[in-house]
């Protein structure tokens, strides 16, 4: 797959151009400070009301230490050092096992004298810059949303929302693998997805600098990936940059199964591979909004869908797949071969095609029929007749069984399932010309 981003290589943001025009030009040094200090971070998002993991206890000197309650600790929970960068120093338990001990991911077991000598390790400034005696803190640990939960390995996926001038630039999924042992750091090597921002769905992706179509070790496509509660997720982003005074930001959101999207924490000087995850550059888009004035979340968010967003081309290019809009032109075949164009609905709420009983009895479709299935429909529990059927959707040749119903009272005499519709991209703002 050829990087569209060679382009226009010209755009891509350097370190120094980074430095330069954008963190020290946007992020005064208190708000630098703020955002390398989680622990004041997460107070400054709290007074902002921004969703973060609970703060469960903390660990400021030996003497605190010595005194520490281990057992009040619940079963899960993320041992952090206040002041590292790049994921490092995080330790996390994932919970108990049947003996009541704590486990890891890799379900081994955690016992107190491993966490004393972690959370001494941070006090020490054993992950600070400079080795600075440093702070220790237990939190909530996020848990996989379910639409997640299959790209999750050995660590819980995040998504990295670059925002500039109150407005996200850019945003990338960034998976943990058992390369980089459960964190998401893509210099550890973790796998950054990028993000097509007005569809929040996923398009392509690297790992240690070179292009990913499948999670390593299994089929499923990194492209494609529909992000749950996107919009939010992106005013989230939007909010805890300006609630820490920050022009120029990183910020980190968790999707919790529970508790929805939550911010991690922000970085004031965020790496650049979020440009190459998207095979997109930096700084023509940083360039687009240059001087803007943007006065609430919900409207940074609106700008950026106009601004940035890939069209359908752009799509296919990067991904390979072809990308089919809610409604589309299908070719049909009769019995005798010859070929019949309508219009179908893409819908992936229904798992199985769907053609009108009429029309297939028309064009000779109606036999044999090969099966009946059980569907619950809006009238309640009904069996369907099930036949074979061959279309081509986008040029694409599709042979499978559809459902034969009366949908004489419908807006389309044919639905397409999301078993046909394996290997396509779906942009809900994509429609057939009038």
């Amino acid at each position: 797959m050829a990087p569209l981003i060679s382009k226009r290589w010209g755009d891509v943001l350097g370190m120094n151009a980074r430095a330069l025009l954008y963190v020290k030009k946007s992020n005064t040094p208190s708000a630098i400070r703020l955002a390398n200090r989680k622990l004041a971070t997460k107070r400054a998002l709290q007074r902002a009301g921004i969703p973060t993991p609970r703060l469960y206890a903390t660990i400021r000197s030996r003497r605190e230490l010595s005194r520490f309650r281990w057992t009040k600790l619940p079963a899960s929970f993320v041992l952090k050092p206040n002041a590292s960068s790049g994921g490092g120093g995080i330790l996390v338990v994932f919970g108990r096992n049947k003996k009541g001990n704590w486990v890891k991911a890799d379900k081994t077991e955690v016992f107190i004298p491993e966490l004393r000598d972690h959370a001494l390790d941070i006090l020490d400034g054993r992950f600070s810059k400079g080795n600075v005696p440093d702070i220790a803190f237990f939190e909530q640990r996020v848990k996989v949303h379910a639409a997640l939960k299959p790209y999750s390995i050995q660590g819980i996926p995040d998504v990295r929302v670059l925002v500039y001038n109150s407005i996200p630039v850019m945003a990338m999924l960034r998976l943990a693998t058992a390369a980089s042992r459960g964190r998401a750091n893509l210099h550890a090597g973790g796998i950054g997805v990028g993000i097509d921002i007005p569809l929040g769905l996923t398009t392509t992706a690297i790992q240690r600098s070179r292009a990913l179509d499948t999670l390593p070790g299994s089929r499923l496509r990194l492209s494609g990936i529909h992000l749950p509660e996107w919009d939010k997720t992106l005013q989230i982003a939007v909010a805890a940059a300006d609630a820490c005074g920050l022009k120029y930001a990183g910020v980190d959101v968790a999707l919790d199964r529970d508790d929805g999207p939550m911010v991690l924490e922000i970085n004031a000087r965020p790496g650049l591979e979020i440009q190459f995850a998207n095979f997109a550059p930096l700084q023509s888009r940083l360039r687009r909004i240059e001087g803007l004035s943007v006065k609430t979340p919900e409207k940074g968010v609106r700008l950026a869908k106009s601004l940035f967003g890939l069209d359908t081309e752009e799509i296919e290019d990067t991904t390979g797949r072809s990308v089919v809009g809610i409604e589309e032109a299908v070719t049909i075949y009769d019995s005798e071969g010859a070929p019949h164009i309508l219009k179908a609905k893409i819908d992936t709420g229904a798992y199985r095609t769907a053609l009108d009983r009429e029309l297939a009895q028309k064009f000779s479709l109606d036999r044999p029929i090969v099966d009946y299935k059980p569907v619950r429909a809006s009238l309640g529990a009904e069996t369907r007749p099930v036949v074979n059927l061959a279309f081509e959707l986008h040029g694409h040749p599709v042979r499978t069984q559809v459902f034969l119903s009366d949908r004489s009272t419908m807006r389309y005499d044919m639905i397409i399932g999301r078993r046909d519709i394996r290997g396509f991209l779906v942009d809900p703002s994509k429609r057939l010309p009038s």
